[in-house]
């Protein structure tokens, strides 16, 4: 595989080396940082002109409690590979993000989100324990009770504390493999915000997109989804894994992705359901992970590749802030084809730089286009005025002004951060 961000951007230079075993020792190089399934958007997993290690051969289950749903398994092993053991025994993943093919090293260093994260936090919430090696060669338990400095440092900490090398989580147990969901026409922000919150206490999972190719009064309107798991479903119940039905060969030419086309795709999506209300029982997979039934879709935006931009806003801002983003993206010619908007829950992480927080989040997908930049600057100013923050798993812009704003515990992290182990990430945020 190619050893870079699933935005295709930044382009580095980077040498790969491979861990076999979780027996292993650290590897050799002087810059090192752990590498999972490429799924971050940005430069996180980037490490210009040092080593990435590949956790991609740590790909063993140690154990698994039909019983309890406790599961401990090697760091390289997928949120795909998790789904075929568990599902058959009536268990899932506690939170689920927006693919099934990236790694539980990589879930637990960014400490994803779900659909359900206003009734069970970020995936971080349901890790019991995991085995850190540093690059002296010291192996830590880490827990809440054992080593709980870094068990709080390295859910969310990037890769940067050291290499994951096995890790358990407590599952969550299922009735079926379908949910039964509903989608809802919203016509503004305002009445998607209203329509979320009163849904987060009747269905565990809720996520709405919007629209891009209107504003002014229509600003914000879009569909707004929402589920709760059948209890009896009725269905194929062996349905366990659904594979990729597409593959994006080569990188699409860049006019694919353009400003006409994107608003042409986001008016046609929000018309595609005629009904106010469509209720319908779905497997879980298209549910959870819609895109993955393309394999390479982000070879959609071309060689250009495309930027994310997913930022939180607390409740008391979060409203007028998201008008704002919504009203400058308009502004500055550029739009997305996929922007979608989450109300994040209370329940705090117990990662000391993670994302996650109670609020408003809503996340871009913008190719990268000229402009781009100085947009993504403007948006971070207005989230640094609405005492909000940026998801560093999906950046490839932020200043270290920012980054060091939204992030003010960095400096405390940084005693954790190994010696040997850095990213380009974390080489831009902190510079002087």
């Amino acid at each position: 595989m190619t050893y870079q961000s699933w935005g295709q951007y930044p382009h580095v230079k980077q040498s790969v080396e491979h861990l076999f075993w979780r027996t292993d020792p650290f590897p050799e190089a002087s810059s090192v940082l752990p590498f999972g399934q490429g799924r971050s958007y940005g430069d996180v997993n980037l490490n210009d002109g040092g080593t990435v290690v590949s956790t991609q051969l740590l790909n063993r289950f140690i154990s698994f409690d039909t019983t309890t749903g406790i599961l401990r398994a090697e760091s390289g092993v997928t949120v795909a590979d998790i789904l075929q053991l568990v599902i058959p025994h009536g268990w899932f993943m506690p939170v689920s993000s927006g693919t099934k093919f990236v790694s539980l090293g990589g879930v637990i260093a960014n400490d994803v989100h779900g659909k359900n994260h206003h009734r069970v936090g970020s995936f971080g919430c349901h890790v019991t324990q995991f085995e850190l090696l540093r690059s002296d060669n010291t192996r830590l338990i880490c827990s809440q009770t054992e080593h709980p400095d870094y068990y709080r440092a390295t859910i969310g900490g990037l890769g940067l504390t050291g290499i994951i090398t096995w890790a358990e989580i407590q599952l969550t147990k299922i009735p079926s493999l379908y949910l039964d969901s509903e989608t809802i026409k919203v016509g503004s922000l305002e009445e998607f915000v209203e329509l979320s919150r009163s849904s987060d206490t009747s269905h565990e999972h809720t996520v709405g997109w919007i629209d891009m190719s209107v504003s002014g009064k229509q600003l914000g309107r879009g569909l707004f989804m929402r589920a709760n798991w059948a209890k009896e479903s009725g269905k194929d119940m062996g349905d366990v894994y659904r594979a990729p039905k597409f593959t994006m060969p080569v990188n699409a030419p860049n006019w694919l992705i353009s400003l006409p086309v994107i608003k042409a795709f986001n008016l046609a999506y929000y018309h595609k359901q005629l009904s106010p209300k469509a209720s319908k029982q779905v497997h879980y997979d298209p549910f959870f992970y819609p895109l993955d039934v393309l394999q390479y879709w982000n070879r959609l935006y071309g060689s250009r590749g495309f930027q994310s931009f997913q930022a939180v806003i607390p409740h008391d801002q979060g409203v007028a802030a998201i008008r704002t983003i919504l009203e400058t993206v308009h502004k500055r010619g550029l739009t997305s084809p996929l922007t979608v908007l989450k109300i994040f829950g209370e329940k705090a992480s117990p990662g000391m730089m993670s994302f996650s927080a109670p609020g408003l989040n809503i996340l871009f997908d913008f190719p990268n286009v000229p402009g781009l930049n100085d947009l993504l600057e403007e948006l971070d100013t207005i989230v640094i005025n609405a005492g909000g923050k940026v998801n560093p798993a999906k950046d490839a812009h932020m200043s270290a002004k920012a980054f060091q704003t939204f992030y003010p515990r960095w400096q405390e992290f940084q005693q954790y951060i190994d010696p040997k182990i850095s990213s380009s990430f974390w080489r831009r945020v902190t510079k002087n």
